[in-house]
C-alpha cells in the first residue's frame, strides 16, 4: 500500500480521530472561556486578563469588531449545538444594532463605552466585520439577521464601495467625510471584507457578494502581492499604489512593513474563494501556495519558532514578537492547502504550526490561549493586555474538522453538525 500524503507515511494529521479529539477539545474550552466571562451585563463583551476577569468592568471601550466577531464564533457554536450559545449571538447582535448602528447618519460606531460612542468614525474594517455577524446570524435564523445584512449591504454599496478599484475605502467620520482626506486605503479591511462577502455569498446565494470578493482579491493578491513576489503589501495611496514607507501609530491594526500572518490569511480566503467561485479562476491555486510558501520561508523563525509579526521589505524581521493569529492562520491555510494542493511540505508545516500552538500559545494554566509572546515564545503584553477575542483560536480548530469548501458556517451546515 503506497503511503498516505503527509510525508512521513503516517498520513494527515487531520483525518485522525486523535487530532480530531484534540482539536475539538480545544474548541471547546475556548467556548467555555469566553463564554462564561466575556458577556459584560451592560452590553458588548469584556476584554478579559490573562485569567479570565474583565478587564475594565466599568470603563472598558468595546470595538465594533469584538462584538461581530463574537457574533460570528457563537453562531458556530450554535450550529454545533452548543448550549448557552444561542443567547450570546442574541446579546452581540442586540449590541451591534441598538448601540453600535448610527441611526442618524447609517453605518456602525467603532466603539462605545457605558455612555455612547467613543469613536464615532465608521471603519471599513469594522463594517467587514458586521456584515459577517449578520451573515453567521442568518445561518441559525436569528431575527435581527436580514435586517442587518440588509443595512449593511447597503452601506458598504453606497458609501465604501469604490467600483473604479473593485475593493473599499478605509474609513470616515460618523457624517460620511473621508477622514484625513480619503488618501489611505488598506489591504487588511479589503482582507476580511473578502471573507464577510463570501460568508454573505454562502447564506444568501447572492453572486454579488462573491463577484465583489474575487474583485478584491484580483485587486490585493493577483495584482499587487503578486508584483512584490507573492508579499502581501498592507498600505496603499487612495489610488491604490503601494506606499512601502507607511508609518501609522497603530502596530496593532496597521503595522509597517509586511506581515506574513495576512500572507497565511490570505492563502485559506483564496482557496475558499476558489472553491465557490464559478468560474475557479486559473491563477488562485497557485497563488496560495505561493503565499504559504513564502510566508513559511520568510516569516517563521527556524530557531525558536513561531511568526514573526512583522518584515521590513529587505525581508528581515522587523517586530520580532509572536501573536497567536499568524499561527492560528498557518493552521488553517496549511490544511486548506493539504486539502486542495495536498503535498509533503503543507501537512510538515501544518504540525509544526500546532507543536508551536500546544507548547506556547495555549494557556494550560488559566484557559484561552495567550495572544502575544516575546521572540523566546514568553507570554508579553506590549501590544494586547490580555485575552480579547476568541475568533482567531477558534476558527483555527474547527476549520480541519470540516470540509475545505467554504466558511465554517457553511461547512458544518452541510455536515448535518457531524465532526
Amino acid at each position: 500500500m503506497a503511503p498516505a500524503i503527509g510525508g512521513t507515511g503516517l498520513g494527515n494529521w487531520s483525518a485522525r480521530a486523535y487530532h480530531r479529539n484534540w482539536l475539538l477539545t480545544q474548541a471547546s474550552g475556548l467556548f467555555d472561556f469566553f463564554q462564561h466571562n466575556s458577556v459584560n451585563p451592560k452590553g458588548g463583551f469584556y476584554d478579559l486578563d490573562d485569567h479570565g476577569r474583565p478587564l475594565d468592568a466599568e470603563g472598558q471601550v468595546r470595538s465594533i469588531h469584538i462584538a461581530s466577531r463574537a457574533v460570528h464564533c457563537f453562531s458556530i457554536g450554535v450550529l454545533l449545538g452548543r448550549p448557552g450559545a444561542a443567547s450570546v449571538v442574541d446579546h452581540g447582535m442586540d449590541y451591534l444594532w441598538n448601540r453600535h448602528r448610527d441611526k442618524k447618519n447609517g453605518g456602525y460606531f467603532w466603539s462605545l463605552n457605558n455612555n455612547g460612542p467613543v469613536d464615532s468614525n465608521k471603519q471599513g474594517y469594522g463594517h467587514a466585520f458586521v456584515l459577517l455577524a449578520a451573515s453567521s446570524a442568518k445561518t441559525i435564523g436569528h431575527p435581527l439577521a436580514d435586517g442587518m445584512l440588509a443595512d449593511i449591504t447597503e452601506i458598504l454599496n453606497t458609501k465604501f464601495w469604490e467600483p473604479q478599484h473593485g475593493a473599499i475605502s478605509e474609513e470616515f467620520t460618523a457624517d460620511w467625510q473621508p477622514l484625513d482626506g480619503g488618501a489611505y486605503r488598506g489591504q487588511n479591511s479589503n482582507m476580511h471584507l473578502t471573507e464577510a462577502l463570501m460568508a454573505a455569498f454562502e447564506a444568501t446565494g447572492d453572486k454579488e457578494y462573491l463577484a465583489k470578493a474575487e474583485s478584491i482579491a484580483n485587486l490585493v493578491i493577483l495584482h499587487a502581492a503578486g508584483s512584490v513576489d507573492w508579499r502581501v503589501a498592507e498600505h496603499f495611496s487612495a489610488d491604490w499604489a503601494l506606499d512601502k514607507n507607511y508609518y501609522h501609530p497603530n502596530e496593532m491594526f496597521r503595522p509597517a512593513g509586511t506581515t506574513p500572518g495576512h500572507w497565511l490569511e490570505w492563502a485559506r480566503l483564496i482557496l475558499q474563494l476558489w472553491s465557490l467561485g464559478g468560474k475557479r479562476h486559473a491563477w488562485m491555486p497557485d497563488a496560495a501556495k505561493a503565499l504559504f510558501a513564502q510566508s513559511m520561508a520568510l516569516g517563521w523563525d527556524d530557531d525558536k519558532g513561531g511568526f514573526f509579526y512583522t518584515l521590513d521589505w529587505d525581508d528581515k524581521p522587523a517586530k520580532r514578537n509572536k501573536l497567536w493569529w499568524p499561527a492560528c492562520e498557518g493552521a488553517g491555510a496549511a490544511h486548506f492547502l493539504n486539502e486542495h494542493l495536498p503535498s509533503d511540505f503543507h501537512e510538515q508545516s501544518y504540525r509544526k504550526i500546532w507543536n508551536v500552538i500546544e507548547r506556547a500559545f495555549i494557556d494550560h494554566e488559566n484557559g484561552g490561549w495567550h495572544e502575544e509572546l516575546t521572540e523566546d515564545l514568553v507570554p508579553s503584553h506590549s501590544l494586547f493586555p490580555g485575552k480579547g477575542d476568541i475568533y482567531h483560536a477558534l476558527q483555527a480548530c474547527l476549520i480541519p474538522l470540516f470540509p475545505a469548501t467554504g466558511s465554517l458556517t457553511k461547512g458544518i451546515i452541510e455536515a448535518g453538525g457531524r465532526i
